[in-house]
């Protein structure tokens, strides 16, 4: 019997791009699909597929994606006695979690390295100059950010996280065990372990020989310790306060009004003061924004300032919106925010399945 093919989320990534872009077959059913899907895959449930043969092309390469590969490996089957050929995303969506690339720009004399997580859409950052870097929001596989450090001789220096997260597994304190660095932290929220307490308006010199300072700036809303870092002015790293298509959304912690009208005067006083030229960095990207593999992900303020309608309103109009519009909660977010805390129990595996799924902190634009 004939083994199936299958592609690595690795070998998928680059190939999810014109001009040899595949086709991503989705054949878990609608439910499923509208929940938490690949970014321009296509849905035929796997009991529809064989009447429906017909809407596959023969002129592309074909992947066959569902939760773990099982209903995958029976659509390669039915796809070949068409005359198909097609392969298996190997360990289906839940490998799609775990999918990294990286890409980086240089900025305000510092190397930017933006590693995402094309699964969950979360962003995180390594700023580097000379011999040392700082790392923000570090996800869950440390492994990327000591080897990326590594890779560019780089020493890691600062660990931030820029709020609680809530809808995936802080890799922060996991690093600065690793690094043996401080993990630095907005006491604004409630984490319950040791850590170094971030002032407002901090500066963190990276290098003696380029003049480069990361500041931090408070900008609750999203979290009452959500926490923005800026390259001097050339950047900043807006955390799940600004996203490039929508805001953060202010209803995780049950204070939906009170956090909109703190995310509000964040924004009109603290983010939206810095220059149009200032590149907007952000921490999580929803699946409507375009992500290509040689490209940071990230957009001109100013750009962000014209093109959001929601940063333009007054204060009511927006509090309004912003405490009404949001969407579905994270999956586990509860079980996520106490492991984040660090009053979870549960073992490594078990915190790496709770992150399945969408990330949904932005507001629907």
């Amino acid at each position: 019997m004939e083994t199936t093919s299958t592609i690595s989320t690795e070998e998928l990534l680059p190939r999810l791009e014109p001009p040899d872009a595949v086709l991503l077959l989705d054949v878990r059913e609608p439910d499923e699909f509208a929940e938490w899907r690949i970014p321009g895959a296509v849905n035929i449930p796997l009991g529809e597929l064989t009447d429906r043969v017909g809407d596959i092309p023969h002129d592309r390469e074909v992947v066959t994606v569902c939760a773990a590969g099982v209903r995958a490996a029976r659509a390669v089957e039915r796809l070949a006695d068409a005359g198909i050929h097609a392969v298996v995303l190997a360990g289906g969506m839940g490998a799609w979690a775990a999918a990294y690339d990286s890409a980086s720009i240089e900025l305000g004399g510092a190397t930017v390295v933006q590693v995402r997580r094309r699964g969950k859409g979360c962003l995180s950052y390594v700023i580097g100059a000379g011999d040392a870097a700082a790392v923000i929001d570090p996800s869950a596989d440390i492994s990327r950010y000591l080897s990326i450090a590594d890779e560019h001789g780089w020493t890691i220096t600062h660990i931030f996280d820029t709020h609680l997260h809530a809808d995936h597994v802080s890799g922060a304190r996991a690093l600065a065990e690793a690094t043996g660095v401080d993990l630095v932290l907005n006491s604004g929220d409630p984490f319950q372990f040791a850590y170094a307490p971030l002032a407002d308006g901090i500066g963190i010199p990276l290098s003696d020989d380029v003049t480069l300072t990361i500041s931090a700036i408070h900008t609750p809303g999203h979290t009452m310790g959500s926490t923005s870092y800026l390259l001097g002015e050339a950047a900043i790293f807006s955390g799940d306060t600004l996203f490039l298509e929508s805001v953060g959304r202010p209803d995780l912690y049950e204070k939906a009004e009170e956090f909109a009208h703190a995310l509000y005067h964040t924004l009109h006083e603290r983010v939206l003061q810095l220059p149009d030229s200032a590149l907007v960095l952000p921490s999580h990207y929803g699946d409507g924004v375009e992500i290509h593999a040689d490209k940071v992900l990230g957009a001109p303020l100013g750009s962000l300032r014209e093109r959001l309608w929601m940063l333009s309103v007054g204060e009511d109009e927006f509090v309004s919106w912003a405490a009404s519009a949001v969407p579905a909660r994270p999956p586990n977010y509860a079980a996520i925010v106490k492991a984040n805390q660090g009053n979870s129990t549960l073992a490594p595996e078990e915190l790496r399945a709770l992150e399945v799924g969408p990330n949904r902190c932005a507001i629907s634009a």
